[in-house]
């Protein structure tokens, strides 16, 4: 959403004559939050496949105002939550200007804001924080310190001629700096755990300790953390006083349809050329392959992200075919995936004693998955025509490759009867239809006929792709 201009109120005076109420955050997110679900409006938009089981859940988190754990494999989501979240906060709330750590104009908390909110009376100047700077997010790695998320002496300070007893001298973190806002921290377990007992005052008292010194800060906060299941035994842990303190875990999931995977596929893939339904639903049946499969290790699981660029690589091709044969409109087709799974691999773990098969078991999951759109997308569509091409004695073949572009692949096929019913099955509109989205149409046609041994398939070594005698 674009901003929208700041309130012009610039004093603590003209902020009380304008009727503005002090919230919490918490108070903020539960109170905007309900006013959303009264009106019908998505709590949280953009979270695909969610809906039904972790928004809830979230939901009934932030109403309760506690702090909380997102526990789940990679790609599932745990940080886009978080972020959504802080959509929910006011788009504008005021603070001290000049303030470190963001205080409200009627809270004051720290030793310098108190003395010139003493001071200035109704004149101390305010400023206007956007709910889009109020997230802050941490990579916790081990070597993480607890000055980095708590604050540290700052040696500066005592150099100007502070006394090291001050207050004044403290560098703060990244937590208080996120004051009156919400910080995410993903990955916690990496976090070390001398470095997990820093947030036990944060999550309970609400309040900091630098160094020992005598420092009573009211932290007024949102903490989300993120975690992998096998982080509890691999990498680390989160330790059990720290996961006491937390008020929710919440576990994430993969989505849990294809339709749910394809929709996560239309709302995040940026595409640079056109990549059809039938393609789309392709490598979602794919990607839900690749989550059953014993080849794969599940505890590492299967991102979205997997799909996600398998979407966008696909769309690539067809864009590399269109620049190099001069295609207009370039059209992703069933063909273009076998090139693009080798990009894919270092995005899955595979089982220890699939070492050197990985190729192949990629392969097996697209063929598996294509036989499976195919059977369910065009069961009961009548396809003789097709096969009726290659059932003559005169060797009829057809040749499609990652470069063959569309108007050669139509030239080599006479018109085929029920093709207009293949492209209505696969949801190509008659109005607007194009050769790419055709030759689509085909190939996945004619790939199909071959996973179900209804035509024969060879390769050549040109990497093209024969159908036919």
């Amino acid at each position: 959403m674009p901003r929208s201009q700041p309130p012009a109120i610039t004093t603590l005076g003209a902020l009380r004559a304008s009727g503005h109420e002090y919230r919490t955050v918490k108070q903020e997110l539960r109170e905007n939050l309900l006013s959303r679900l009264r009106a019908s409006e998505p709590s949280l938009p953009g979270l695909v496949g969610l809906e039904d089981t972790v928004i809830p859940e979230v939901e009934r988190t932030l109403l309760a105002g506690h702090d909380l754990v997102l526990l789940g494999e990679r790609g599932q989501g745990k940080t886009r939550l978080m972020r959504t979240i802080a959509g929910l906060l006011d788009e504008w709330t005021p603070v001290i200007e000049g303030s470190e750590i963001n205080e409200h104009p009627y809270e004051p908390v720290t030793r310098g804001s108190i003395a010139r909110a003493t001071e200035l009376g109704d004149d101390l100047p305010i400023s206007w924080w956007h709910r889009d700077d109020r997230y802050g997010e941490k990579l916790a790695t081990p070597d993480t310190s607890v000055g980095d998320l708590i604050g540290d002496i700052d040696p500066t300070k005592i150099a100007e001629g502070r006394l090291l007893g001050d207050p004044e001298t403290v560098h703060y973190g990244l937590l208080p700096r996120f004051n009156r806002g919400i910080f995410g921290i993903n990955e916690l377990p990496d976090l070390a755990e001398r470095i997990q007992v820093g947030l036990f005052n944060v999550l309970e008292e609400r309040d900091i300790q630098i160094r020992g010194y005598a420092l009573r800060l009211p932290l007024d906060l949102m903490l989300i953390a993120s975690a992998n299941p096998e982080d509890y035994t691999n990498r680390g842990r989160i330790i059990t006083p720290l996961k006491d303190r937390f008020g929710a875990e919440i576990r994430t999931h993969y989505p849990e349809t294809i339709d749910a995977d394809i929709a996560l596929i239309r709302q995040e893939a940026e595409l640079t050329a056109a990549v059809p339904d039938h393609l789309l639903r392709v490598i979602a049946e794919l990607t839900t392959g690749l989550r059953s499969s014993p080849a794969i290790d599940q505890r590492s699981g299967v991102s979205a992200r997997f799909s996600i660029a398998a979407t966008e690589a696909v769309s690539a091709s067809a864009l590399r075919r269109g620049a190099i044969v001069g295609e207009a409109a370039p059209v992703a087709r069933i063909g273009d995936i076998p090139a693009i799974l080798g990009t894919l691999r270092g995005k899955l773990e595979f089982e220890m004693g699939e070492e050197g098969r990985e190729d192949d078991v990629l392969e097996h999951v697209a063929r598996m998955a294509t036989a499976s759109v195919f059977r369910e997308l065009l069961t009961g569509v009548d396809l003789s025509s097709f096969t009726a091409v290659f059932a003559e004695d005169d060797g009829t073949t057809i040749e499609t490759g990652a470069l063959v572009p569309a108007s050669d692949l139509l030239r080599q096929l006479d018109r085929v009867e029920g093709l207009s019913t293949v492209l209505t099955k696969l949801q190509v509109s008659e109005d607007d239809v194009t050769p790419g989205q055709v030759a689509a149409a085909i190939e996945f046609v004619l790939e199909g006929l071959y996973l179900t041994r209804r035509i024969s398939k060879s390769a050549l070594d040109t990497g093209n792709t024969i159908y036919g005698s």
